[in-house]
Formats: C-alpha cells, sequence, structure tokens
C-alpha cells in the first residue's frame, strides 16, 4: 500500500503496516493516542528540553510513525531506493519544492528595498502627506506596506529608527507609534505570501496563491484596522519615552551598514528613492499572481491566458519583481553587480532554519497522512461537529501559545486539518479562508515563548509587563478579528 493511499479506515489500515512499534491501544483510539502523545512531545522538546524546532519536528515525526506502525522502510526508504517510497524524504520534499524558491526570491527582494532606503522613504513621505497629528496612521501604513516584502524581525530593525524619530518629535507614548507599525508588519507575515507561513499552508494544502493573497487582503485589512484602535486607546493609556540607548544603536548600526556597503562597493546615490518605484515593485508579484488566478476563473483555455497564467506564476512573477529591483533600485543607482550579488546572498542566511522547520513540518504532515492517524482525527474531528475553520483556528491557536512560533503552529496544524479539507471537497477559496484562519491562530496572544516578544520589547523600551498589556494584546486582537472575517466569509464561498 503507498503511504499516500487514501485511507477509508483508521483502524483497518494500522496493522498492515510491518516492521513497525505495536499500537498498545488498537484501531483509531491507538492512533488518536500517538497523536495527542506526538503532540505533547513535540511542545516537551521544544518548550521544556530547547530543542531546535526542526530538529524536534523531525524527531517526533519519526517517533509517532513508529509508534502508528509505519515500518522502517516505508519512513525511510531503502538503500537502493527503487522499490520503496521515503515518507521523510517526500514529505520534506514536497513541501519545499513548492516554498522554497517563493520564500528565497521573496527574501532577496526584501533585502534590497530595504538596503536602497526604500522603506524610509516609504515612511517619510507617508508621515509628511498625513502630518504630525496622524503620523501613527502613517506608521500604521508603512508597516503595513513595507511588510509585504520583508520578514517581520527585518522590518522592525529597518523601520524602528524611524518610529523613534517620529516619537521624539510628537513628544508621545511610543506605543502610540510603534503599535500601527507592528500591527502591519505582524499582519503581512501572518496572512500574506510571500511570507512562510501562508507560503507553507498554500503548498500543505494545494490552494493556488492567487487566493491565498486575495483572501489574506480582505482578511487582513479589518484585522489591522482593529489593531490600530486597539493600539490608538492603549497608547493613550501608557507612556512609553522613546529608549535613547536604543536610538544611539540605530544610529550605530546605520552607520556601521554605510561602512559595509562602502566595502562592497555600493555607493547608492544621494536623491532618495520614487516613492512610485518602490510600491511599483512591491505591486509587480501581487497583481500577476492576482490576475493568473482570475484569468483562470474568467477565461476560457487560450493563448492570451496561457501568457497571463506564465507571468502569474509564483516563481516567475516574484522573479520579474526581484529583476526590477535589481535594476530601479540598483543598477540604476550606481550599485555594482558585485553589491547585487553580496546583499541578495547575505539576504538568504538567515532563511535556513525557515525552510528546516517548514520541510519538517511538511514531513509531520506525510506521516500523519502515510500511517492513518490524519484520517482518524479527520473522522474524529467530524463527529465533534465544529466547523473545519474553527477547529484550524483553535488547533493552530493552541500550538501558537503553547510553544511561541507561528511557522511551527501553521505547519503543524495543515497536516491536521489537511485530510479534513480533503474529505470534504471544499473549493480553492474556502480552502483559503480556512488557511486564514490558521495564520490567524498561529498569532495569538505572543508572549514570553515567542521570540517577538522579545524583540518588540527591547526594539522599543517597552517593560514586560506593558508589553503583555499592549502587544500582546494588539497580536490577539489581529488574530480574533482576522479569525472572524475568515469564518463570516466562509458562508458565502
Amino acid at each position: 500500500m503507498s503511504p499516500y493511499a487514501p485511507l477509508t479506515s483508521a483502524a483497518a489500515d494500522a496493522p498492515e503496516h510491518t516492521g513497525g512499534l505495536l499500537l498498545l491501544i488498537p484501531g483509531t483510539a491507538g492512533l488518536l493516542t500517538v497523536a495527542v502523545l506526538g503532540i505533547v512531545l513535540l511542545l516537551f522538546l521544544i518548550i521544556k528540553a530547547r530543542l531546535q524546532p526542526f530538529v524536534a519536528l523531525l524527531t517526533v515525526s519519526i517517533a509517532v510513525g513508529l509508534a502508528a506502525g509505519l515500518s522502517v522502510t516505508e519512513l525511510f526508504g531503502t538503500v537502493q531506493k527503487s522499490t520503496a517510497t521515503s515518507v521523510i524524504e517526500d514529505g520534506m520534499g514536497g513541501t519545499l519544492g513548492h516554498i522554497a524558491i517563493i520564500i528565497g526570491l521573496g527574501t532577496m527582494l526584501g533585502a534590497i528595498l530595504e538596503v536602497s532606503g526604500g522603506a524610509e522613504v516609504l515612511a517619510s513621505r507617508l508621515i509628511t502627506l498625513f502630518g504630525e497629528k496622524r503620523a501613527p496612521v502613517a506608521m500604521g501604513l508603512t508597516g503595513l506596506i513595507f511588510g509585504i516584502p520583508v520578514f517581520f524581525d527585518v522590518g522592525i530593525f529597518v523601520l524602528a529608527p524611524i518610529v523613534y524619530a517620529a516619537a521624539k518629535r510628537g513628544g508621545k507614548s511610543i506605543l502610540l507609534y510603534c503599535l500601527p507599525l507592528l500591527a502591519g508588519l505582524s499582519m503581512t507575515h501572518a496572512f500574506l505570501p510571500p511570507h512562510p507561513g501562508p507560503v507553507a499552508a498554500a503548498g500543505l494544502l494545494h490552494v493556488d496563491l492567487g487566493w491565498v493573497i486575495l483572501m489574506g487582503i480582505v482578511c487582513g485589512i479589518p484585522a489591522v484596522l482593529a489593531a490600530w484602535g486597539w493600539a490608538a486607546w492603549i497608547g493613550k493609556k501608557i507612556f512609553v519615552p522613546v529608549p535613547q540607548d536604543m536610538v544611539e544603536a540605530a544610529d550605530e548600526a546605520k552607520a556601521a551598514l554605510a561602512e559595509e556597503q562602502r566595502k562592497d562597493g555600493i555607493t547608492p546615490r544621494e536623491d532618495p528613492v520614487p516613492l512610485g518605484i518602490v510600491f511599483t515593485i512591491i505591486a509587480i508579484p501581487l497583481v500577476l499572481i492576482l490576475a493568473a488566478t482570475f484569468s483562470s476563473i474568467a477565461m476560457d483555455p487560450s493563448t492570451a491566458r496561457s501568457v497571463i497564467e506564465f507571468f502569474g506564476n509564483p516563481f516567475v512573477a516574484l522573479t520579474l519583481a526581484l529583476f526590477a529591483a535589481y535594476y530601479l533600485l540598483g543598477l540604476r543607482r550606481g550599485w555594482s553587480r558585485k553589491s547585487l550579488e553580496t546583499v541578495s546572498t547575505a539576504s538568504l542566511k538567515p532563511v535556513a532554519n525557515i525552510l528546516l522547520v517548514v520541510g519538517a513540518g511538511g514531513v509531520f504532515g506525510a506521516v500523519l497522512q502515510a500511517s492513518g492517524i490524519a484520517q482518524a482525527l479527520s473522522d474524529t474531528f467530524s463527529s465533534i461537529g465544529l466547523p473545519i475553520m474553527v477547529l484550524a483556528y483553535l488547533i493552530s491557536l493552541v500550538l501558537r501559545v503553547a510553544q511561541g512560533s507561528a511557522t511551527v503552529a501553521i505547519v503543524t496544524t495543515a497536516g491536521i486539518v489537511g485530510p479534513l479539507l480533503q474529505a470534504g471537497d471544499y473549493s480553492q477559496p474556502y480552502t483559503a479562508l480556512v488557511i486564514m484562519a490558521i495564520s490567524a491562530g498561529s498569532i495569538f496572544a505572543s508572549h514570553v515563548n515567542d521570540g517577538g516578544f522579545w524583540m518588540v520589547s527591547k526594539y522599543f523600551g517597552i517593560s514586560e509587563r506593558d508589553t503583555l498589556r499592549s502587544w500582546t494584546v494588539l497580536e490577539s486582537v489581529l488574530s480574533i478579528a482576522g479569525f472572524v472575517v475568515a469564518l463570516v466569509l466562509s458562508f458565502f464561498v
């Protein structure tokens, strides 16, 4: 039996695996017990043992597979690799084959926008447009727009000095300025490609990225507006001064970056990057991918549709955006080809951990599927009667609060709810909304076990108590609002 064959009866299929460990509790109950113990072990290894999430996921995947009855051959294949399929290799390769290219291209695109000064131009122009009184709104829009191509932590590093400057000019609590920015960065990181979470979920659940982008915008915008409302209220209740030590550190980091650029031969022009170019580069992949998605719905098969779908393929769309950034923000503004290579290569170094964690999450999902656990979970959750949207949100939420990593919460939840979606034959738009529910759950209540919590606290000089009162609640508002919108929309698609 192929490890990926549909399982009509989890209880009947599990004993067919030879070479694995015998279940102490037979049938569906045994498979569910293995699933629960596997998740508990995963949380223990990450939270208590402080094991790296990639290693923890891989270890638990192997343990769960053996405990559920998969043989060593099914898990790892054979030396010749000609007669057996390896669940682990297929789970890793099948997942990374879809998302590695997207995350890699998106990361390089964000790095060029960052180093070229595009973020600073965006923020300063928006502050000028909205005025000092509406500077928090400008900060929020900066996070929302610049957060599309860059990772959350990179966005904080690049934009924090701008927040310091705006808060010093306004003379108010830094929370009024940093929280709207953080809401925008967090929303795009959770809901929109090319960020790892939504891209990984799309790959695991086989959803077109165009639908994920569309639903991410529709669910994310109301969520970020709700978060901005909370930020405006709490920013007036808690006064946090601008952290002078971080201002000085930011100035030093900026000087160091300029020195590194000088050594690498990067001599950017003195005049700022035109705002229109920044918007255009960010819009290129979003517009092309969405156009391809809608052409498959609105157009009959034709040469024109094939051309649109070609340019709207995520790989092609992001490559075109990257080439546009290379030319418009790099070569045209005095960069050498070596400088472009240096910045692009350096940007990929932090991505390795993300890709390994996502790939291991794919392995976990493949093991659940191959062993029959996923089918047992599907049957059990279906009998509970809760909508799949609610289940997806709650599972992701619990995993997020327990172990802190949004990526681990997303890939683990996607592996659990995937069989439910396959059994129900749901549409692409509905499945994209389920991804929004998973993503929303993965950002709920950021607290002390989340690296983002400490980054926010230290970068903006907020005490742990006030970070819990402001940032943790902000993330919960984003999470709940995004989920509610996704749930409501699910009744109409």
